[in-house]
């Protein structure tokens, strides 16, 4: 693939977090023109000094192929003005928190052209809502909609003594990502996309992007709920005397990977996933599939994400790659985000279709009593991504070949 290649296409990215920045470097290094927005609520701070300064890409950047690139990208465009970021781009790039989703797609469907691809990173289900969104708004506007499993990468935003370095930290990246369009008669041409985005070069020049069976395995095969919750549910206790009460401990070093994983949590983590395959399974769908072994490891499933298959990093050695990972308090998108989103829904899928889901369950009751909300009336609900009325032949129609039934 040639940078000329890559120039013809002209990549917005939605969201200036750490993972929008990190694509939107990612993509400019590559050779693709990019334009960076956010909310204007957010972009006096998120996009400061971003069109004079660009943004840097650092870190371990570890993958099994040894793919790297790093470097100063400086963009095309950097606007809190979405009809001037999205006007003429052939690729958007959806890179906020799932928690933001609602807000930007609400924004976005007004300005959508025919044509355009909408890429979500991570999904997180998120395809749904803007499908719903296009449905209730903009029925005609023909366009592909899909997302991914997860980011290319693990990465975090640099600061120093509290302030924006305007740098990334990339700790790896993806050799493979599990993505799905909605519907699914759009996949063959939302896959070959990636080929035109250089934030997939690593996926590309490693193993390859794989199909999910539609955007429901893509939410199901989400790491993040399965690794991130029991995690730090369990390792609570660790998390808030590290560096506390232990002696000679850096509190920016903590990692739940690094601090918090052992036999006993990965038993509850393969508990979980288990649910998660039946739910998978009940519905018709499937989910990214793991050996039990790879559980009862420091990598735990992230590190096939990012070392392929037979990764693993034994309880007894550290893993270095992880520290100071966090998360550092109890209130974190670790519980705050992927909770309310993936616990929730899962366990209304569970309820839907008859299957029980009693770590799930578990899991979303004592987040709540920790953090002081109610997830079981805070969660995203099936009825918000408009697939709760439907029983499953109707679900599985609207998912592969689009034809969605309305509430009656």
């Amino acid at each position: 693939m040639t940078k000329q290649h890559l120039a013809d296409y002209t990549i917005a990215v939605l969201g200036a977090g750490a993972v929008g920045r990190s694509v939107a470097a990612d993509c400019k290094l590559a050779g693709n023109q990019v334009r960076l927005f956010d909310l204007p609520e957010f972009a006096g701070e998120s996009l400061k000094d971003l069109d004079k300064t660009g943004i840097e890409i650092q870190g371990f950047e570890l993958g099994k192929y040894n793919f790297k690139r790093n470097g100063i990208a400086k963009f095309d465009l950097v606007s809190d003005d979405l009809a001037e970021v999205v006007a003429g781009v052939q690729i958007i790039l959806v890179a906020v928190p799932s928690v933001g989703h609602q807000t930007f797609f609400e924004r976005l469907v007004p300005l959508l052209e025919d044509g355009q691809i909408i890429h979500i990173i991570p999904d997180n289900f998120g395809s749904l809502r803007l499908r719903k969104v296009l449905r209730e708004t903009r029925p005609d506007v023909d366009v592909i909609v899909g997302g991914w499993s997860s980011a290319p990468y693990g990465t975090r935003i640099v600061k120093e003594a509290g302030i924006d370095t305007k740098r990334v930290f990339l700790r790896y990246r993806a050799v493979s990502l599990r993505g799905a369009s909605l519907p699914s008669t759009d996949q063959e041409a939302f896959l070959k996309s990636t080929e035109h985005i250089g934030c997939f070069d690593s996926v590309t020049f490693g193993d390859g992007p794989v199909g999910g069976k539609t955007v429901l395995d893509v939410g199901f095969s989400n790491v993040n709920p399965t690794l991130h919750c029991p995690g730090t549910i369990l390792g609570a206790a660790v998390m808030e005397n590290y560096g506390r009460v232990f002696g000679g401990n850096d509190k920016s070093d903590f990692s739940i990977y690094s601090h918090v994983y052992t036999e006993s949590v990965s038993a509850v983590q393969y508990s979980f996933y288990q649910e998660e395959i039946e739910l998978a399974e009940k519905i018709g769908v499937d989910i990214a599939r793991y050996p039990k072994e790879t559980f009862y490891s420091r990598s735990n499933i992230l590190g096939p994400e990012y070392m392929g298959d037979g990764a693993s990093a034994p309880f007894d050695e550290q893993f270095p790659m992880a520290f100071g990972t966090g998360p550092f308090s109890i209130q974190d998108r670790y519980v705050t985000e992927d909770i309310p989103v993936g616990c929730h829904i899962y366990h209304e899928l569970g309820q839907k279709f008859g299957v029980k889901t009693p770590v799930i369950d578990s899991i979303i009751t004592l987040g709540s009593a920790m953090v002081g909300i109610d997830f079981d009336q805070t969660g995203v609900t099936l009825k918000e991504l408009g697939i709760g009325h439907l029983d499953r032949a109707e679900l599985l129609d609207y998912l592969e070949n689009g034809n969605y039934k309305e509430e009656a």
